[in-house]
């Protein structure tokens, strides 16, 4: 997938935690991309945007919390 017109964004849960960062691009038409933003060349994982609300709705709530 061509993710040239990606508009890449900070996560707000990447701050503070070392450099552990993720970026997000949700201004692609029915998908949503997922980098480090330390290896922004490196690979991305692609999510319908249904997908994404769903493991965005499940960090919300704790889900993935150890």
């Amino acid at each position: 997938m061509d993710l040239s017109a990606a508009v890449w964004r900070k996560s707000s849960r990447s701050s503070g935690n070392g450099g552990q960062c993720v970026e997000v691009a949700d201004n692609l038409p029915g998908v949503v991309a997922v980098r480090d933003s330390k290896d922004p060349d490196g690979p991305k994982l692609l999510f319908t945007p249904t997908e994404w609300r769903a493991f965005v709705g499940g960090v919300k709530v704790g889900e993935f919390d150890l």
